[in-house]
């Protein structure tokens, strides 16, 4: 896991973490990355989350020997990266913080009985920082996905630690790689932890890519995830190009539903039938009662074209896909076209609330007809589903 001999992996595994966010399923668990720089002046870059403090501290020693830091880089000061400031800062006292203004700002936040005034070096876009034979030059990075946010690339071996940027869901114990070294299969969890972490801050993690195109990158060091490195490196970044953009990764229909009783259930199997009889190239489905929400809402990423299904509740819509369509507002979920089907037994609502609720996302179509079902789908709604699987996939 070591970069080099001089650029050290000190960070740990969290195996027992059921929720990262307190809202992410993670059944593979977390990793959380710290790095050491042996240089003539030494620096720690970030800590880890307090779940697993004590083994990292021992990473830290065994690593230090004797040495001791003369910085802490702070990339970002959420507290899975940032919990031992305090413990590293008063186990070596002259040793300096390096962060952004902002990430000064938050320390009194985070640490109020901790006194770290006059020891904290400031730095902002285009500073260095300059160890001996290795250099960090600091790239600020606000809303990647906090404020305060700064990325650093070192000018030697020219290694990117790109913070919460290029990280995946998954402990490294899990990671599979081919027999060419290259990861089996990087970009899923990273999909699903991008558009759930990074989804709302496309323009932000534009900006950086441009600021990134102008270095000889060889190595990315990220704060969760495997270190990407060759065709890894190159295969992240051009993902992070697609979806920083909001562009379409994969052509096809992501159809969701959200059914009480089974009959929405019926219709949405029904309509995967139709698409996949019409030619789409994939189709993936999501029961938004029982599915994985965050899976959800990286397939509504990925793909162009959406059907969403749901029963109407309370005169209004069903609380899950009023969730899942909450979640795509807040991450500016945009330039998607939508095809939806209400059931109702009585007085169908779920229509119109789905309706309005995507009118509120930037450059979203909606395709008619608009379907309404009673209960239960009949033969007498097919020619309304199946108009409705050509208006989506034309």
């Amino acid at each position: 896991m070591n970069i080099s001999d001089q650029i050290r992996y000190i960070g740990v595994d969290d195996l027992d973490i059921d929720l990262f966010e307190s809202q992410y399923h993670v059944p593979e668990g977390m990793s959380y990355n710290s790095y050491v720089i042996l240089d003539d002046k030494v620096a720690v870059l970030d800590t880890v989350d307090h779940r697993k403090q004590d083994e990292w501290q021992q990473n830290l020693q065994t690593t230090l020997q004797d040495r001791k830091p003369a910085y802490l880089i702070v990339h970002h000061m959420e507290p899975d990266h940032a919990s031992n400031i305090a413990w590293l800062a008063a186990t070596y006292p002259e040793m300096q913080l390096v962060l952004s203004a902002a990430a000064a700002k938050m320390l009194p936040n985070f640490f109020p009985e901790a006194d770290l005034s006059g020891r904290l070096l400031i730095v902002k876009e285009g500073d260095t920082l300059s160890l001996g034979s290795h250099t960090l030059q600091f790239i600020a990075a606000p809303m990647v996905h906090w404020p305060e946010v700064l990325m650093s690339y070192e000018q030697t071996e020219k290694v990117l630690f790109a913070a919460d940027g290029f990280g995946k869901f998954g402990a490294l114990c899990h990671e599979e790689r081919h027999p060419d070294g290259t990861l089996a299969d990087w970009a899923c969890e990273a999909r699903r932890y991008y558009f759930n972490i990074c989804g709302k801050y496309g323009m932000q993690v534009q900006n950086v890519l441009k600021k990134a195109s102008n270095l000889d990158i060889l190595t990315i060091a990220p704060l969760h995830g495997p270190i990407l490195q060759g065709q890894d490196l190159a295969e992240a970044i051009r993902l992070y190009d697609i979806w920083s953009r909001y562009d379409v990764e994969t052509e096809g229909v992501f159809v969701a539903y959200a059914s009480i009783h089974g009959g929405t259930r019926e219709a949405a199997l029904k309509m995967v039938e139709l698409l996949k009889s019409k030619g789409c190239p994939k189709v993936a489905v999501a029961d938004l009662t029982r599915d994985d929400q965050a899976e959800a809402i990286e397939d509504a990423f990925r793909y162009g074209r959406l059907v969403l299904l749901a029963a109407s509740y309370d005169a209004g819509l069903f609380p899950p896909m009023h969730d899942f369509l909450h979640h795509l507002q807040i991450k500016n979920y945009q330039r998607r076209r939508f095809a939806l089907v209400e059931n109702g037994s009585w007085a169908p609502s779920a229509g119109k609330v789905m309706k309005e609720m995507i009118g509120q996302m930037k450059d979203c179509e909606i395709v008619e007809p608009i379907v309404t079902i009673r209960s239960r789908m009949k033969t007498s709604d097919l020619p309304q589903l199946e108009a409705l699987a050509e208006a989506i996939l034309s």
